[in-house]
């Protein structure tokens, strides 16, 4: 399998043209290779009625749960229309990138741009939003996740230790996902942003040579396993999203809310007691059962 495409420019220098398409495959192959492995050892994992989620715990009254209201938001409309509309610039990108190496020809390059732009728009969007407005701590990793997703991933392969047990508002694999897709994301979006230099586009005219073409060739590889690993990596992310143990959380995704057995199973209130305006907590929180109207 070759990993690059090379070939001489006019002046007789090799030089990168880019990844090899036998990396797009490759990616492909991982993706449906992790989805059969995970679902597989779930099943060989699971416990008694499980589908090898296996909730992390049992509803209950615990500290956090008085007053709770049916429903609690996880996700407000602002945070719930950035990601579908990230996840549709996305999946646009990824057509127009891949499909015309599979032979569907297409005038493909305007709006692979035009998606990449829409991306970076709400990228830029979502940073300020979650600055400013939401709490960004609760999407990144610290200390004490790294030990639980240890310990969380050695007893989903091995069954030794502990079962995982309620965790904040984001689980740590959920953190490691976030984390990895804004390293292949910014690299994805900083080098597309370069190669526009290269076309006519609303915002300039074509400067083909404000890089030489050994760098072109740098840009190009980089922007090309970015994509290859979005493709492993979207794969990874729609099967999450499916599998029925863990539907509640696509379910939140959609119409914003969880129900309050959800919240209890799954999150411990002391990690994640969901604030004013994003989750009904409190006696007097009975209004909000309905996160539609707090969205």
């Amino acid at each position: 399998m070759d990993f690059w495409r090379r070939a001489p420019n006019p002046w007789s220098q090799d030089v990168l043209l880019g990844v090899s398409w036998d990396l797009m495959w490759a990616a492909a192959i991982a993706g449906v290779a992790f989805i059969v492995a995970h679902a597989l050892w779930s099943k060989v994992r699971a416990g008694p009625g499980e589908d090898g989620g296996g909730a992390p715990g049992s509803p209950g009254s615990g500290a956090g749960a008085s007053g709770l209201a049916a429903r609690v938001l996880r996700h407000s409309l602002t945070s719930r229309l950035f990601h579908w509309v990230m996840a549709a610039s996305m999946l646009v990108l990824l057509v127009t990138a891949f499909f015309p190496v599979l032979g569907l020809r297409f005038d493909w390059v305007s709006v692979h741009w035009i998606a990449g732009v829409v991306l970076l728009a709400t990228i830029v969007f979502h940073v300020v939003h979650s600055t400013v407005v939401r709490n960004w701590r609760t999407i990144w990793i610290d200390g004490s996740d790294v030990r639980e997703g240890t310990a969380e991933l050695k007893h989903f392969i091995t069954g030794q230790g502990h079962p995982p047990g309620k965790t904040g508002k984001y689980a740590t694999a959920n953190k490691a996902f976030h984390h990895a897709a804004v390293v292949v994301g910014l690299g994805a979006i900083v080098t597309g942003v370069l190669m526009m230099f290269r076309i006519d586009t609303v915002f300039w005219a074509a400067n083909p040579y404000i890089l030489g073409d050994g760098m072109w060739g740098v840009v190009y590889v980089v922007h090309g396993l970015c994509g290859v690993a979005l493709i492993t990596m979207t794969a990874a992310h729609v099967y999450f999203a499916v599998r029925p143990d863990k539907w509640w959380l696509t379910r939140s995704m959609i119409k914003g809310w969880i129900t309050r057995e959800e919240y209890l199973t799954h999150h411990d209130p002391q990690k994640w007691a969901p604030e004013v305006g994003e989750g009904a907590t409190g006696a007097s929180a009975g209004s909000a059962a309905d996160p539609a109207a707090v969205a």
